[in-house]
């Protein structure tokens, strides 16, 4: 009887260190359905301060995935419907050194040519591309802040749509895909 409390009692430790250590999440409701992200904290400090600002403010909501791309990643945070670009705050200093992998349903920062540009675009990558990890062909790859843990259905079914050519971007979905709102689970 001892030995089952004991087990019992650990059990129950282990799972509360694993609530503790569990990155914070936000729920993001699209247009074709919600997409639960968690937040690595440690290994991305500044990008999910960065990111989490946009949250806050209520930035991401009305933008749409604006690159879509299948068997690669999607992307989104920073137009409007009408194909525009937001007014960002200044780029976050890239952690793509983090360890973290561009792995299938991992959320990344999204940049230029210029490593440290990432401010409020973000991908999920649709499936491993360990080109874009660090250091990748520029030296420095593409910081890796979180991962989906619920929604990957609707991530495969964004990926899936067909895309054009809109207001001179190619890889737009054909039906728009409207991030309606981005908030944090508390």
């Amino acid at each position: 009887m001892r030995a089952l409390q004991t087990l019992l009692l650990f059990g129950l430790l282990m799972l509360g260190a694993q609530v503790i250590a569990a990155g914070q999440q936000v729920v993001m409701k699209t247009s074709k359905g919600e997409i639960v992200l968690e937040l690595d904290n440690d290994k991305a400090p500044q990008t999910v301060k960065n990111f989490l600002g946009y949250v806050d403010d209520g930035f991401y909501d009305g933008t749409i995935f604006h690159r879509v791309i299948s068997g690669f990643m999607i992307q989104g945070g920073g137009l409007g419907p009408d194909m525009q670009k937001k007014t960002t705050s200044q780029p976050v200093e890239n952690e793509a050194k983090n360890g973290l992998k561009n792995r299938r349903g991992t959320v990344a920062m999204a940049r230029t040519g210029d490593p440290h540009s990432a401010t409020a675009q973000f991908f999920i990558n649709h499936r491993d591309n360990a080109n874009l990890d660090y250091p990748a062909h520029d030296g420095w790859g593409y910081a890796v802040f979180g991962r989906v843990v619920s929604g990957m259905d609707v991530v495969d079914a964004i990926a899936d749509l067909p895309t054009g050519v809109r207001n001179g971007r190619r890889d737009v979905p054909k039906e728009t895909v409207l991030i309606e709102s981005m908030t944090r689970i508390e």
